[in-house]
């Protein structure tokens, strides 16, 4: 019943959110359901004047509109508003969701659907707490700084959350008092512009406020390289985040946040305090949404002693996963989401398998029964991994695990920053000094101790190296969407 009531509204024209009104578009993209491999929509394909009148939009709403103007406990009262009518929604949206993205209803259902409402109720709280400064400047002058909205916002969203992550970026957006331009992946636009429907229909934002343009690529390069835009925020891969910077930059050098690749190391002790315990959690978050995350604990680095059983462990874990219809209750893992990704994956299992990297777990595509076109892969472990091969180096955004040895901290130190990304990590020891030792030499924005996968809306998230610039989440991400002016006065 639900795939059914989420296909019976995907099957209508769907088009652009424009100053607070739907548009048509000559041309559209067929959206599939990856675990069947058929087309359930037609999206709206923007063209580049869809993208100016997008943000001339969002320019007119931010230099002239009522948002700007709007009082701070009117504006906390929209974004309010806008995360009860998520909660009000939240198993129709989680349907579509698992539709267009191959993910199960239950983890759209239950792990994205609670944040994507929450984080609106969090960034609502912000509004009336972001303090100014004073400056100790010199006799006779008064120096205060302020924070300003940026502007007009461009926000590019990925496939894998493409709900959760648009309000990530939306929430701390609106709240600052911007005006945004959303572009979704041409995966998955599905979930927000049903989203934006329900908005629209509740009268929560006045024309202008938020806009939407779907589409390829050419859309997110046309907003990159948009002049009046004046930031943009975009999470997926390294190489699209390149090709963003540079666009920004010769457009007008708009600030860019990026939230890009990961290939998080867990760096296992011999004194692991729970191994049971770490193996479940290891095996849960790396799973999970098919193994689509860029977080994910892709690389497991487990000492000498622990290894064969740690390893045991993994593959018994593993085998209990169930691939199937992500509407079947009884189904853990669902299809990646779209033929490229589906390629990609299995690329890099039989690069890894040519290789000599040692399969303990799957390593096949999948057809699961009832859905024989379907993108599935097993759920793959590989062991005794060399750090020269591809699979222990590169993003493969997909449910393939590398297990690899190592001696001493020095080596598992060394071995988990021999990477170019550097998102997240995990250390798992019964000793308090080492743990505090090793967080501090792990180059990873974010590093997790005796627990892999904790997250608040309180505390920043972002990576270093090759995993991008600035920080989403907490107050730390209000930088993004404001700019501080210093105003002196001469007393």
């Amino acid at each position: 019943m639900l795939r059914e009531r989420a296909l019976d509204w995907a099957n209508q024209p769907l088009g652009l959110f424009i100053d607070g009104s739907w548009r048509p578009t000559a041309e559209r993209r067929p959206c599939l359901d990856p675990a069947r491999g058929e087309v359930v929509a037609q999206a709206a394909q923007a063209s580049a004047a869809d993208v100016d009148a997008a943000v001339e939009a969002a320019r007119r709403a931010f230099r002239s509109g009522p948002w700007r103007e709007m009082t701070r406990a009117a504006r906390a009262e929209r974004l309010r508003r806008a995360a009860e009518v998520i909660r009000e929604h939240a198993e129709d949206l989680a349907a579509i969701i698992a539709l267009e993205n191959g993910k199960t209803f239950v983890e759209a259902r239950d792990d994205d659907m609670p944040d994507t409402a929450g984080v609106l109720d969090y960034y609502a709280g912000w509004i009336d707490k972001l303090y100014g400064e004073t400056a100790p400047v010199a006799a006779g002058f008064l120096n205060y700084i302020v924070h300003e909205p940026v502007g007009v916002c461009g926000l590019i969203v990925p496939w894998n959350f493409p709900l959760l992550l648009a309000m990530w970026k939306i929430a701390p957006a609106l709240a600052m008092g911007n005006t945004v331009v959303v572009k979704p992946s041409e995966e998955t636009p599905l979930s927000l512009i049903r989203c934006v429907e329900l908005w629209a229909a509740a009268e929560i934002f006045p024309a202008g406020v938020v806009n939407i343009v779907t589409g390829d690529g050419a859309v997110g390069a046309a907003l990159s390289g948009h002049p009046d835009v004046d930031k943009l925020s975009f999470t997926g891969s390294t190489a699209t985040g390149r090709k963003i910077v540079q666009a920004a930059g010769a457009s007008n050098l708009k600030t860019v946040t990026l939230e890009l690749g990961g290939k998080a190391p867990v760096v296992l002790f011999e004194d692991t305090p729970d191994v049971d315990a770490a193996v479940a959690r290891c095996v849960q978050v790396h799973f999970s949404q098919k193994g689509e995350k860029c977080t994910e604990p892709t690389r497991l680095l487990i000492q000498d002693g622990l290894y064969d059983r740690f390893a045991a462990a993994v593959v018994e874990s593993v085998q209990a996963i169930r691939l199937g219809d992500p509407f079947d209750p009884a189904t853990t893992q669902g299809a990646q989401c779209g033929a490229a990704q589906h390629r990609k994956i299995m690329g890099y299992i039989e690069g890894g398998r040519a290789a000599g990297a040692k399969l303990l777990a799957g390593g096949r595509a999948a057809s699961p029964p009832g859905s024989p076109d379907g993108f599935f892969v097993e759920p793959t472990v590989f062991g005794e991994v060399s750090k020269e091969l591809a699979i222990a180096r590169e993003e493969i955004f997909g449910p393939v695990l590398v297990l690899q040895r190592f001696a001493s901290e020095t080596e598992a130190v060394e071995m988990a920053n021999d990477t170019p990304y550097g998102l997240a990590a995990g250390v798992y020891t019964a000793d308090l000094s080492r743990a505090h030792r090793v967080a501090a030499a792990l180059d990873a924005g974010q590093v997790f101790v005796n627990r892999y996968g904790c997250y608040d809306f309180a505390s920043p998230f972002g990576g270093f190296k090759q995993s991008g610039w600035g920080k989403e989440m907490g107050p730390h991400a209000l930088e993004a969407y404001t700019r501080r002016k210093s105003v002196w006065v001469a007393l």
